[in-house]
């Protein structure tokens, strides 16, 4: 479909309006049940944490940078691309890009991590989410398996930061996780080839993903025990 309508996938990927659309569906059959689990998708005028939101945009950018500057010192050699030279103006691609992510986080994180989480708590659920989301990828099985490991736990290990940080941020989860994508997908056009099929960016993307969210996982641990035991010791009282 993409080629018939000339979109360029530089510019933007169609099939990351599926999620989108599945919501919709999700919508028009079952609204008062999608209206509850979408809370929190838009900004909200009270809660939200704004340094934790800060955290998580931050966080897009170190795994891209980190799989980089280690494939650079690998290879003897940067990768990075221009904007200028890009086929497409760069505040172009940037619009769509995110436009695009929005299509796919608006069924990944505001629709799908709720559904889940509800059940299963916020870090299994942001594990299933992430093999979800990297198998929707279905491309990445076309090349070697170590590149569609090292994509899927990268999937698997962003999926995870965005549900803690999104679970503890509250609000605006459309945009967060939105920008979020954004930046990792911006990130690789412009210091990555992995687009190419190499592996060895790839499985470096993987595994920096994953020591990325290592923090976070503490953090929420932390949290959670910390939540115990104060309700423990209100129970007590």
């Amino acid at each position: 479909m993409q080629p018939a309508l000339g979109v360029p996938p530089e510019v933007v990927e169609l099939t990351q309006f599926g999620p989108a659309a599945g919501v919709l569906v999700a919508a028009l059959l079952w609204p008062s049940r999608i209206r509850e689990r979408l809370a929190g998708v838009l900004p909200a005028r009270s809660g939200g944490q704004r340094a934790w939101s800060a955290w998580l945009l931050i966080t897009a950018m170190v795994p891209v940078a980190l799989a980089a500057a280690t494939y650079a010192t690998l290879r003897t050699g940067s990768v990075v691309t221009d904007p200028r030279a890009l086929a497409h103006p760069f505040a172009l691609i940037v619009v769509a890009q995110l436009v695009g992510a929005c299509g796919e986080e608006i069924g990944w994180r505001c629709f799908l991590q709720p559904l889940l989480g509800a059940r299963f708590g916020t870090l299994v659920a942001s594990v299933l989410v992430g093999a979800v989301w990297g198998v929707w990828h279905i491309g990445i099985f076309a090349e070697t398996p170590a590149y569609a490991a090292g994509f899927l736990l990268a999937a698997v290990a962003m999926s995870v930061v965005l549900g803690i940080a999104l679970d503890r941020i509250g609000t605006n989860r459309l945009l967060l996780a939105g920008g979020f994508h954004t930046l990792v997908n911006l990130g690789m056009l412009l210091l990555m080839d992995e687009e190419s099929g190499a592996v060895v960016p790839m499985v470096l993307f993987g595994v920096a993903s994953a020591l990325v969210s290592v923090p976070w996982v503490r953090a929420a641990r932390a949290r959670t025990r910390t939540d115990t035991i104060t309700v423990a010791r209100r129970s007590a009282l």
